[in-house]
């Protein structure tokens, strides 16, 4: 038996204890496995963290926000495939277009740690939340530094502003997981926590596909690899102030990396994501107040 199918029990939404209550949202709680004070391969340093506490000390994270109506109509024309990582303004990260809607992603090599967020929320807070269903997106690792020389590749979520020199997860209101040790962070500044019950699945990532899943009703993160749902990450988060933030996809690197982000114009490994219920284009569909039963339906096919 692999480990994927030693460990399925652990998560979704198939058990009962996990849903969410008729009152009010699930505070977020401390993950089980025991926290890291420092990072098993990687560290920032100690002026990386006092640089970004006093960034967001000094720059609040935004409020939510309706989206331009220009926006909201090239969704409605073309679905998912409007999601891409922002170009980021470091010299040692290029974003590109790909084929199928996939932004490219390269980092040089001796690139610090970068943050990059998608250009369009993924949980947004002013439209309505559907009681079943997420949102979900993946990455590809098609190269990445060896982590023993500082490479890293991390997928997450954060809201804007973020500081750009700190990876998904170490600082407010973000979460990641990091591919050079296999552990997990939610607002998290040192070593986090092992995503795994015992030795990961692989030793190296590159060649393989990443994805995070965020489940609106229950405010669980999850990752997946090669399309197998790993056990939840965490569990109540965004949930107590939902309606005032905007959430965005966040990608890592470190080191020389190449990672192609996919928000569903191709193919989901993770043979769930591609159901409309896990669309990022879903949501927006629907302000907060306009709670109809009959959900819209996609107007066009991805495929």
């Amino acid at each position: 038996m692999n480990w994927f199918n030693r460990h399925r029990h652990h998560h979704g939404p198939e058990h009962a204890s996990q849903r969410a209550s008729p009152g009010a949202p699930p505070e977020w709680t401390p993950a089980v496995e025991r926290s890291n004070t420092y990072g098993l391969l990687n560290e920032a340093s100690d002026e990386s963290y006092e640089k970004a506490q006093e960034f967001c000390k000094r720059y609040p994270a935004e409020s939510s926000a309706l989206l331009p109506s220009q926006t909201l109509a090239d969704i409605a024309n073309d679905g998912c495939l409007e999601w891409r990582i922002q170009i980021d303004n470091s010299s040692h990260v290029s974003v590109n277009p790909g084929k199928g809607g996939l932004s490219q992603i390269r980092s040089r090599a001796g690139c610090p740690d970068t943050c990059l967020l998608s250009n369009l929320p993924i949980v947004a807070g002013q439209y309505h939340f559907p009681n079943d269903g997420g949102v979900y997106y993946e990455i590809t690792v098609h190269k990445m530094t060896d982590p023993t020389k500082g490479g890293v590749v991390a997928i997450g979520t954060a809201c804007r502003p973020y500081p750009p020199w700190r990876l998904p997860g170490w600082n407010r209101l973000s979460a990641g997981f990091h591919l050079d040790d296999f552990h997990k962070f939610f607002e998290d500044p040192e070593g986090g926590r092992p995503c795994f019950p015992g030795s990961p699945p692989l030793t190296s990532v590159v060649g393989h596909t990443i994805g995070c899943g965020y489940s609106f009703q229950t405010g669980t993160m999850f990752f997946t690899i090669d399309g197998q749902r790993l056990p939840d990450a965490f569990t109540g988060i965004y949930l107590q102030n939902r309606r005032e933030i905007d959430v965005y996809a966040a990608v890592g690197v470190s080191g020389e990396c190449e990672v192609s982000v996919n928000f569903g114009g191709t193919y989901f490994k993770w043979l769930e994501g591609n159901e409309w219920r896990w669309r990022v284009d879903r949501q927006v569909r629907k302000l907060v107040d306009d709670v109809g039963e009959q959900e819209e339906l996609p107007a066009y096919s991805g495929y």
